[in-house]
This record gives C-alpha cells, structure tokens and sequence, in this order.
C-alpha cells in the first residue's frame, strides 16, 4: 500500500525536495458537473471567484511551478471569467470521455516544460489547500518519483508524478479512472504523505456537496 512519510526536511531543501527540483502544478478542470445539472465545476462560486482561481491559487501557494490547467466544458466562459494569467491553458476536446482525457492531455502539455515532476490537483476538492500540496511536492526525490496524499491512511489527491512516469501514466489513463490502475499497479512504489491534519477530500459532485462552498 506504499511507504508513508510526514512533512520534514530531508537532503537539498528545508522542505524536503530534491535540491534543484522543478515541481509543476497540473490542475484537472474540464469536468461538466453532469450531476450538478450541466453546471461546469471551474465556475463554480468560492469565496466570491470562480473555483478554478482558487485551485490554481492553492497550487501556486503550494511551490508549484509552473500551473498547467485543463479546461473542458465552457472551456471559452472560464477562460472570459476566470483570472488565469501566468496558468497554461490547456483545451481537451475529449473532456466528456473521462477524466483520463484530460490527464492525458495535461501530461503532454506539461513535455518541454522543464519540469521534473508533477502535482495533480482536482478542481472540485477545495478543501485541500496549500499545506497538504506543499507536503505532496516535497516527496519528490527523482524523476521516478511516486507519492500521494493521504487521509487517516486512505490515498487521495493530489498526486506527485514524476516525469520520468508520464508516459505510462498517459498511456494507461481511462474513463473516469485518471491515474487510478496505473497508481495500483506501483501501489508499492508510492511515498503516501499524511495530510489528515490539515486538509478535507471531500469532492463537489452533487448538489448537497454545494453547502462546502463558501
């Protein structure tokens, strides 16, 4: 089920991190919110802003640079609505197959981008914030690297890859599944990192998960 660790410093930085190590953010925003009744989860209100702005903020605030975001459904209205600059756009025209299409189109737009791993945060899980991020991302120790949040033990998002795994994360992205079968086929390979104590995975799926936004 993996090796868990806790926050702390490690060799190379006093947050753990490799020395030198360029940790992306890959925020997964494309979804329709088809049990929302058609309402695009990047719009969704809060804290007075469209959520995608406040996930991107957690990402930033959380060491990761830079932030590629995937946008699908009202890929045009978030963009006109929502305060991107200095994010990568990324449009997955195939959003409505799943999850595992935006992870794919994510991946490779995060080639080139001289990152040496990344952090996969979801749109609809506002109550992870920058802490339990800047935990994950100081998992990496190379560019096999492999870690996930934790609560109580259970593994969650968001999710460290290395880029040295990609490729096959991309290749095995699916449906719904994201990262999923790739993740319990190396499940012994993954560093969890306990984020409990400072953050929620709950996700926005439905409209009673509404009363988590502020």
């Amino acid at each position: 089920m993996g090796h868990t660790t806790t926050d702390g410093p490690a060799d190379g930085r006093a947050d753990g991190r490799a020395e030198g190590a360029r940790v992306a953010g890959l925020l997964l925003a494309a979804g329709g919110g088809r049990r929302l009744g058609g309402r695009p989860k990047a719009l969704l209100e809060h804290r007075g802003r469209p959520l995608v702005e406040h996930a991107v903020e957690v990402l930033r605030a959380g060491g990761c640079d830079p932030v590629h975001v995937v946008l699908g459904a009202a890929a045009g209205a978030v963009r006109e609505r929502a305060a991107l600059a200095g994010c990568v756009l990324v449009d997955n025209p195939d959003w409505e197959g799943g999850m595992g299409s935006s992870l794919r189109a994510g991946l490779a737009s995060l080639e080139g981008s001289g990152a040496d791993a990344a952090v996969v945060s979801l749109v609809d899980q506002p109550g992870i914030g920058p802490e339990a991020v800047r935990r994950v991302a100081a998992a990496y120790r190379s560019r096999d690297a492999l870690a996930s949040a934790a609560y109580d033990g259970k593994r969650g998002h968001p999710v460290l890859l290395g880029a040295g795994r990609w490729a096959d994360v991309a290749r095995s992205a699916e449906g719904d599944r994201g990262a999923r079968a790739y993740l319990r086929r190396h499940e012994a390979s993954i560093v969890l990192v306990e984020c409990g104590d400072v953050a929620e995975a709950y996700d926005i799926d439905t409209v009673a998960d509404l009363g988590h936004l502020e």
